[in-house]
């Protein structure tokens, strides 16, 4: 199935094929001529994934899918949230955002570091949309470790993988548990049941 990721992110779009696999063939905004950043103006996880639906769905007809996520620490009374990708200020700058993120956590020694990546997926299919969430528990690290994955990967350890963070697991180990494989599986078996 041919479909429309309305993405710029590489990461993500890279973990997307993976998950999804061989049945999907992924196409970008860039790749049909959206250049410009598509408009993420929401309060929720899900009113962001369906603004980003809408505006490629809008601008192709073709059937996309978008996906918000983000990264809530409750020692941070949810923070970072809906502005994880800009928690240090615009430009996406991950090292710069979990720089950020240990700094305020060291602002509160004792707290509980548990926190949880949440992600929202809306597909547009045929002009009717569709919800899939998922969610992956875990802690924060004190510090950085491992090399691969991206985001905030370095810094969170999830439940499901303790004794390392996901970006040591690798990302095939952060597929089978993450919040966005949650959501991409549940979508993409309810579109293998559809007529």
């Amino acid at each position: 199935m041919k479909i429309v990721f309305a993405t710029g992110n590489r990461g993500k779009l890279r973990e997307a094929a993976e998950i999804l696999g061989p049945g999907f063939e992924l196409l970008t905004p860039a790749d049909l001529g959206i250049t410009e950043e598509i408009p993420e103006t929401g309060n929720t996880f899900r009113a962001n994934s369906i603004q980003k639906a809408e505006y490629v769905w809008r601008r192709t007809g073709l059937n996309c899918f978008a996906d918000d996520s983000g990264l809530e620490v409750d020692a941070l009374d949810g923070a970072p949230g809906i502005h994880s990708a800009r928690y240090a200020g615009e430009g996406h700058d991950f090292e710069a955002n979990i720089k950020k993120l240990l700094a305020e956590l060291r602002k509160h020694p004792g707290a509980s570091r548990t926190a949880r990546f949440r992600t929202s997926v809306t597909l547009i299919l045929d002009g009717e949309q569709h919800y899939f969430d998922g969610t992956m528990e875990g802690r924060i690290a004190t510090r950085r470790a491992g090399s691969r994955g991206f985001g905030y990967d370095p810094i969170f350890i999830a439940d499901a993988l303790p004794g390392q963070t996901l970006a040591q697991a690798g990302e095939s180990a952060k597929n089978t548990i993450s919040h966005r494989g949650q959501a991409l599986r549940a979508m993409a078996a309810w579109l293998a049941e559809q007529p």
